[in-house]
Order: structure tokens, then C-alpha cells, then sequence
């Protein structure tokens, strides 16, 4: 039952924001709704209201990227794959990083016919390299078309409502949904960056120091928008430690070493510390042991479902 699917996570969505708002209200902030803009190191602008501050803290997050092809207009993100009200027959999912893999899943999961194009050769590719052969192989075991080393150069919507996907190979695919999962880059479109002089590095992240202030001691940033570990438990702690340092007496800053990490794959991903490419790169490969096992766990051996464990241990 999508519709009801979707309808809960709208209102789960609904209950969250609720619950900040009455936390924010609960501790005394004032809180505008709108667009904001720096006007200079210590002025922000929100519609016709000018707010002035000795502190600034950016946290505007990341926002997804899809690639200029023909026909691009046709594609959603993960942001209209949420606020689909009906599931489709199929769909067409294009990138083979994390939130393209949890989508194929999710949407496979439901019932729906998914092909998921990558340009690369495996999956997820920060990950250490057995995650990737595991996860890239357990995704096409359980029935999601998954197909490297390729990309759609052109879509075109068709007369009966669907799209054509134009290969890189030369073939073509026709789907009911073209799903892009091809990255996010940081948030900084009309931020008035450069009104205040704040600096930007690689993707425009705004760069930050270890304290995450910016080059503007008045100016701070954390989460996506810094582009350093894109998760949500990050940027909270990176925001706790800010709060801590300009206004707890407790100048302190986050260690971003040895941050675990999950992925919502078939089967799902956990994973903490360094990949083991990492770790040759930082130890050299002689000062270092493996430990790896990889089984099918009972409750796949008795549903013969296929799915399979893999456990690696780096020391």
C-alpha cells in the first residue's frame, strides 16, 4: 500500500518538525522562516529583516547535483523520490553511491522493477573494496538490474507518458521514473559568501578549520555545507561543539577519525575506521592483519534466501 507508505512518512515528517519547533520555542529562540543572506561578517538579511550578530553560524546543509544531459528536466532527486505518492512499475535509478543503492532497495523492496546505472565498476566507492564486491553483488542477487560502467546521455519523454534513456553503450531504456542519485554539493547558492569574504574550497564547501570556524573569526559552519563527513549525528556534534566552545567555557572540537557509518543496502552496511586501501595507504601493507568471514547466516540458510554476512576486522 504506497499511498498509505507515503502518507506516513509525510506525517512522521510533519511530527518531527513539530517536535524542533517546540524545542526551539522551549528554549527561548526566535525563529524566521525564510531566505538568509549575508550581508557581511556579522549582518544577515531574511527577507526584509536584518538580523545582527557577533557570532554567525552556517549549517545550510548540501543540496543534490544532477548532470547537465539532454532531457535532465525529466529526472527527479531524492528529494521528488520522497514525495511520490504512487509507486511505479519501474524505474530507472541513476549513481551507485549510498543513497542511489538504500533507493534501489527501498524501491525494489515495494515491488518496483529497478535498474540502477553506474558509471563505475562497483558500488559504493569510498567503502573498503569487500564491502563493495559484496554489496554490488548481493544488490543484482536480489533482483536489482544493476549495470556499470554506464551512463544516459540523453531522456526524452515519450507520447504515452514514459521515458527513454539513451545509453552511453547505444542502447536505450524505457522507464516510468528516471531517478538521479548522482551527488550533493554544499549549499551555498545566494548565501552571501562573498559579502563577508568567507572562503570556498573543492564543490564551493565553505572551508573551515578544526573548531569549524571559518577564515572570518566571527563566521562558523557545520555539517554538508563544510563537506567533511556529510552524516546528520556529525554536523549535531560538530554544532554541540561550537556551542561549547563560544558559549560553555569548553573550547573543544570534534575528532572526525573512526566515525561509524551505515548503509541501508540489501544486505544493509555497517562500518567504523579506515577501509583497507586506507589503511595501507596510512600504515604501509606490512604493518597490518586481516580478519574476514563471510557466510549465510541461519535465517537465510532456512529461507534459502541467498543473502549473505561478511564480517572484516583490520588491526
Amino acid at each position: 500500500d504506497y499511498p498509505k507508505l507515503a502518507k506516513n512518512k509525510s506525517d512522521e515528517v510533519a511530527r518531527l518538525n513539530g517536535i524542533y519547533h517546540r524545542l526551539l520555542d522551549g528554549a527561548g529562540v526566535e525563529f524566521f522562516a525564510g531566505h538568509g543572506k549575508l550581508l557581511d561578517a556579522h549582518t544577515v538579511q531574511v527577507g526584509d529583516k536584518k538580523f545582527t550578530s557577533k557570532y554567525i553560524l552556517i549549517c545550510t546543509g548540501s543540496a543534490p547535483w544532477m548532470p547537465e544531459i539532454e532531457g535532465i528536466e525529466h529526472a527527479i532527486n531524492s528529494n521528488g523520490a520522497l514525495d511520490l505518492t504512487e509507486a511505479p512499475k519501474d524505474m530507472v535509478i541513476v549513481g551507485g553511491g549510498y543513497i542511489a543503492s538504500e533507493f534501489a532497495a527501498i524501491f525494489h523492496n515495494l515491488g518496483v522493477k529497478v535498474t540502477q546505472i553506474y558509471r563505475g565498476d562497483k558500488l559504493l566507492r569510498t567503502f573498503d573494496e569487500d564491502i563493495r564486491d559484496i554489496v554490488s553483488k548481493q544488490q543484482i542477487d536480489q533482483g536489482i538490474n544493476v549495470t556499470f560502467g554506464t551512463n544516459i546521455t540523453k531522456i526524452e519523454k515519450l507520447d504515452n507518458g514514459r521515458f527513454k534513456c539513451t545509453l552511453d553503450k547505444g542502447d536505450a531504456i524505457e522507464t516510468e521514473i528516471v531517478f538521479y542519485a548522482t551527488g550533493r554539493l554544499p549549499n551555498v547558492t545566494d548565501l552571501g559568501l562573498e559579502n563577508a569574504g568567507v572562503e570556498v574550497g573543492r564543490k564551493k564547501a565553505i572551508k573551515v578549520d578544526d573548531y569549524s570556524k571559518t577564515n572570518e573569526n566571527s563566521i562558523y559552519a557545520v555539517g554538508d555545507v563544510t563537506d567533511r563527513i556529510n552524516l546528520t549525528p556529525v554536523a549535531l556534534e560538530e554544532g554541540h561543539a561550537v556551542a561549547d566552545t563560544l558559549f560553555g567555557n569548553n573550547k573543544r572540537f570534534l575528532d572526525h577519525d573512526n566515525v561509524a557509518s551505515a548503509v541501508f543496502t540489501m544486505p544493509p552496511v555497517g562500518s567504523c575506521g579506515l577501509s583497507e586501501q586506507d589503511a595501507i595507504k596510512k600504515y604501509g601493507e606490512d604493518g597490518l592483519d586481516y580478519y574476514y568471514t563471510d557466510f549465510r547466516p541461519m535465517m537465510h540458510t532456512i529461507s534459502q534466501s541467498g543473502v549473505r554476512t561478511m564480517m572484516k576486522l583490520i588491526v
